[in-house]
């Protein structure tokens, strides 16, 4: 058992126990080489077996692979005592789950932001292929701020790696799996947006939306027959829970655009489709209506506005009402628009939303401001002198001395008249970047 004090790989020094789960330990630790807090994660003795070691080396191999402002970062895999350890990224947070636990249901436009940032990181990771196969409110984590971070990629499978575990094995918090995966089938892209509904309606509602049960199997029996409990909120977000929290995973939408919806409602903006007819009360067997092809209407994955320059936690959760937007007093606006053709322009808005000495936090927003859909975008800028760009996502990015250049990704690249996506980056540099920005796009 690691110990408080006790040197990690020759740098990672052991200051607190920060958390206990089915998988292990976690400390926050210090790296002495970098100067900066971390978290390490041990193995625990329970699960100390071929097949769990090989488990955590994949979750660091995996999560490796993903850089999102609004999922928990891999550092390092270490070994201590024969054993890997995951080394991650330390965040001062709760839990979802223990939040409802002290405050009960929380306010629909701040599960409405909450769930837009977490969608926007898993369309990341759908990007890459990367599955999460838990996601629940125990998976994500509220900083300070109140930004929100999806983490525990532990369990994560990389399509097209081979499993490691036993096939007969359901992995996953069995009150948020989605209908398919309680009945045995593969953790897919759809699995994950169903769990992401369940989360976000049990922040919502105060519970999973099929209920608690004492014996694991019965519970197992109802989350795969799709009996769920309707929401008692009326308003957008339970609509579009709704749409998530379908049982057919061919009639969800697809997690990017699940992050569209999220982002409308928290935006205050009107969501795209007719609403989900329900019953007045008791369970209902979620019907597969026809699919709306979303795809035709909104791709948007973009990450959604962090809290430093949206809402606060602290007040939403205090008088229960929507947080003010408000600009960091450092950020900056830029927008050019260029237009292609009559029907076809578009434009950005550049925005530094965070700073820091010698660095800072840009999210640049790209509208269609055309009145038919763009099926790619480029946003160009000139680097400031003495200026570096890394980290971007949502993005593709291509830099010279004097020039920026940022493509779309390949699951935002179709916009609809009047849509936008954001990508985001951090720099340094000794100044605050004010950039004139053009944005092109193909029809």
């Amino acid at each position: 058992m690691p110990e408080q004090g006790e040197v990690i790989a020759g740098r990672y020094r052991l200051v607190s126990l920060v958390g206990r789960g089915s998988m292990g330990v976690v400390w926050q630790a210090h790296d002495e080489r970098l100067g900066r807090v971390v978290a390490v994660k041990f193995l625990s003795a329970a699960v100390d077996s071929p097949d769990a070691v090989e488990r955590i080396v994949r979750e660091g191999r995996v999560a490796a692979r993903l850089r999102h402002p609004h999922a928990i970062s891999v550092h390092d895999v270490v070994e201590h005592d024969g054993k890997p350890c995951l080394v991650l990224e330390y965040l001062p947070s709760r839990s979802l789950q223990e939040l409802i636990a002290e405050r009960g249901p929380l306010p629909e436009a701040l599960v409405a932001t909450i769930g837009s940032q977490v969608a926007s990181a898993l369309a990341a990771a759908h990007a890459a292929s990367i599955v999460h196969r838990d996601v629940s409110s125990f998976n994500v984590l509220l900083a300070e701020d109140g930004t929100a971070k999806i983490a525990d990629f532990g369990i994560a499978r990389a399509v097209g790696e081979g499993t490691v575990s036993d096939a007969r094995v359901i992995v996953g918090t069995p009150a948020f799996l989605a209908p398919e995966v309680a009945a045995g089938e593969e953790a897919t892209f759809a699995s994950d947006v169903f769990s992401l509904g369940s989360t976000l309606y049990a922040v919502l509602e105060g519970g999973p939306p099929f209920g608690t049960v004492d014996n694991p199997y019965a519970l197992l029996r109802r989350v795969s027959a799709g009996e769920i409990t309707p929401p008692r909120s009326n308003g957008p977000l339970a609509e579009v829970l709704l749409r998530i929290l379908r049982r057919d995973p061919a009639q969800r939408p697809t997690m990017a655009e699940a992050h569209t919806l999220l982002a409308a409602v928290a935006e205050g903006r009107s969501v795209p489709g007719t609403a989900q007819v329900r019953p007045p009360g008791g369970t209902m067997l979620l019907p597969a209506p026809r699919r709306v092809r979303w795809r035709t209407i909104v791709t948007v994955a973009g990450a959604a506005a962090l809290v430093a320059s949206g809402i606060v936690i602290g007040t939403a959760l205090q008088d229960g009402e929507q947080a003010n937007s408000a600009q960091s007093p450092t950020s900056t606006t830029t927008t050019t628009a260029t237009t292609t053709a009559a029907t076809r322009s578009c434009d950005a808005r550049f925005e530094v939303i965070n700073s820091w000495q010698g660095g800072y936090q840009v999210q640049v927003t790209v509208h269609n401001a055309g009145a038919r859909k763009l099926t790619d975008w480029t946003v160009t800028w000139s680097q400031p002198a003495g200026h570096t760009i890394g980290n971007l996502w949502d993005g593709t990015l291509t830099q010279d001395a004097t020039s920026v250049t940022v493509s779309n990704a390949n699951y935002n690249a179709v916009l609809p008249a009047e849509g936008s996506t954001t990508f985001g980056f951090t720099g340094s540099g000794t100044d605050l970047p004010r950039p004139e920005v053009t944005c092109t796009s193909g029809e």
